[in-house]
């Protein structure tokens, strides 16, 4: 899938798609579909096959998420959903979609759960509570996935699991470059981080899919 000659909606770009088995067994991608002034707008694509099997395109079905929320919009008209990640999560029995809704206040972590692939509800950005003095509410953070099913926590309590990129001011690849001092390496900030929401055993819902904590570092630099 390359950008779309004469599409308005992909004149910079067609990238970072999720890739989804729907219901009926063909393969779709969510790609980034980057307008002019990089508005982004998350696109639904049924991927096409040859006689032997092999992808030999895309037919286009419209749009699943472009900004509408308040963290998807800047004032000035801009706006950004972004890079989607989607997982079938058994508990629910829906795919939820992770990505990258962009305001004012930076690239943050949105959900949206879908019966269909091609139906999408939002859920609203994803909340995380404090760790040991670590605020991941309030720095940027992307790259998210969730678990398709429930995994123990550290204390062996089931739960759903994300995975999170938090980007915390001063450690970003882009700023230590420029440090002319050795660079030492924060752990707490400059590592994947697991989170898991709290799920009751029954009743669950998509809606509660929304509070992390429990945090764990997951992959630290070495």
């Amino acid at each position: 899938m390359e950008p779309e000659p004469g599409n308005a909606s992909e004149v910079e770009g067609t990238l970072n798609p999720a890739a989804m088995r729907g219901p009926d067994g063909q393969l779709y991608l969510f790609p980034r579909l980057v307008a002019k002034g990089n508005y982004s707008r998350i696109g639904i694509a049924r991927v096409k096959f040859d006689d032997a099997g092999d992808p030999c395109g895309v037919e286009r079905l419209g749009i699943a998420l472009e900004p509408e929320a308040d963290y998807e919009r800047w004032p000035d008209g801009r706006g950004g959903c972004e890079d989607p990640r989607i997982t079938f999560v058994e508990r629910i029995q829906r795919s939820v979609m992770t990505y990258t809704g962009h305001s004012p206040d930076g690239p943050r972590i949105a959900l949206a759960v879908s019966e269909d692939l091609l139906h999408w509800k939002r859920l609203g950005l994803a909340t995380f509570e404090p760790y040991r003095g670590v605020d991941f509410v309030h720095v940027d953070n992307k790259d998210a996935s969730v678990f398709p099913v429930a995994i123990p926590n550290h204390c062996g309590q089931l739960q759903m699991a994300i995975l999170h990129r938090p980007l915390f001011r001063g450690t970003r690849p882009e700023e230590t470059a420029l440090d002319a001092d050795a660079h030492v390496v924060d752990l707490d900030h400059e590592s994947l981080w697991i989170s898991y929401c709290p799920m009751a055993l029954d009743g669950f819902e998509a809606q509660q899919l929304s509070l992390f904590n429990s945090h764990h570092r997951l992959a630290t630099p070495v």
